[in-house]
């Protein structure tokens, strides 16, 4: 299972990614939301992993180009610092899956990632 984690802090970029590199899963990992939305047009992803803010190319832009564009229902998991309920709504309401709070728990991460894969395997 390969999943696409485009976050732009380091150490949580590299702590998720190793985190689930450890339970099997294949990751690509990116900083910059621009270059994300690249890979995801070229590969074939599992998942995407996205922080709404991001340099170059938002979480949203890019869960709007996998859903408008792309015409794909590849599960879309969406983190962010932010705790304004408008935001996780309207991250609902451009096609994202699942929606988390930061500090995210890799344990509760790993629960949904799974939930959202299991229909797909």
């Amino acid at each position: 299972m390969r999943i696409i984690v485009a976050e732009d802090n380091d150490i949580l970029r590299k702590s998720l990614s190793f985190f689930l590199e450890s339970k099997g899963f294949s990751i690509d990992q990116f900083s910059d939301g621009k270059e994300a939305l690249e890979a995801i047009e070229k590969e074939n992803y599992d998942l995407i992993l996205t922080d709404i803010n991001m340099p170059g190319v938002s979480g949203m832009e890019i869960t709007q180009h996998v859903r408008e564009n792309l015409k794909s229902d590849i599960p879309v998991i969406i983190l962010t610092s932010s705790g304004v309920e408008q935001t996780e709504l309207d991250s609902f309401d451009i096609g994202a899956n699942e929606f988390i709070a930061k500090p995210v728990s890799p344990a509760v991460l790993l629960v949904r990632i799974n939930r959202l894969l299991k229909p797909r395997i």
